[in-house]
């Protein structure tokens, strides 16, 4: 049987943040949520500025709760970069890559990576990230950037305040990850099966970003049709099938043969 999938959230979320996702592909598969530094558990850490530190907290963590190498990872945002990261560090140790709409040097413009229509959002939410976001203003925010469905607009946010007042990520620490974030760029092709998943309706990253990473790598890349950044809020059965639609082809850099796998 295989080893459960080590999940990574991204920029200031943390296990938490999963849903109903992790509950799914643990009925199925097993999942084994870890938080970043500076995030969820880790809260009281301090986030590094390097994207390779996140690398070492990670492995560590992994081998604490028990996970044995080779890994098979589904992360998104900065968590796929920190994964990305790892496959290339460390490629005897992942066996499967799954990246949700994540971006990266060299492949992404600025502008790409962070659409500049969300720039005003997200000013607002740093005004109001610190405190107790009584009036839940930041979380109201962040899940209009990055969600795409609104049925369960109500609980979200009150799940997400009580996560910020159980495990608040320090405006600190959300610089530091932007920082690393930013700073981070790929340095080669990672050597293990790679699917890379994004959404059309991201209003944070432009879809464009993950096209890039899969044409670059002759990754496998489905596209979901109307989900926003947070595609496992918005569709997680989706994203639990997209996992099971078709084998991924064991051949990283095959475009062709990947290409032909495609959903």
């Amino acid at each position: 049987m295989s080893e459960p999938w080590i999940l990574l959230r991204g920029l200031t979320r943390e296990s938490r943040h999963w849903g109903g996702f992790a509950t799914l592909l643990a009925a199925r598969d097993g999942a084994l949520p870890i938080d970043l530094p500076g995030n969820g558990t880790q809260a009281g850490e301090r986030s590094p500025f390097e994207v390779d530190a996140y690398v070492d907290a990670l492995r560590a963590e992994a081998q604490w709760r028990g996970a044995r190498a080779p890994y098979r990872v589904l992360a998104m945002s900065l968590g796929g970069m920190v994964a990305t990261a790892w496959a290339l560090r460390y490629p005897e140790e992942i066996e499967r890559l799954v990246l949700v709409n994540t971006s990266m040097r060299p492949y992404s413009r600025v502008y790409e990576r962070l659409r500049p229509s969300a720039w005003p959002a997200l000013v607002r939410v740093a005004r109001h990230w610190d405190g107790s976001d009584s009036e839940g203003i930041a979380e109201t925010l962040i899940h209009g950037l990055t969600c795409a469905r609104r049925d369960t607009f109500a609980a979200d946010i009150e799940a997400w305040r009580a996560i910020r007042e159980n495990a608040h990520v320090s405006r600190a620490n959300a610089l530091r990850q932007l920082a690393a974030a930013a700073r981070f760029k790929a340095r080669g092709v990672p050597r293990c099966t790679v699917l890379v998943v994004s959404s059309r309706g991201d209003r944070l990253v432009n879809p464009v970003c993950s096209a890039r990473v899969a044409r670059a790598w002759g990754a496998w890349h489905v596209e979901h049709p109307w989900a926003g950044h947070d595609l496992p809020h918005d569709d997680p059965q989706w994203l639990v099938d997209t996992l099971h639609a078709g084998q991924i082809n064991p051949e990283p850099g095959n475009a062709a043969g990947q290409a032909a796998g495609r959903v």
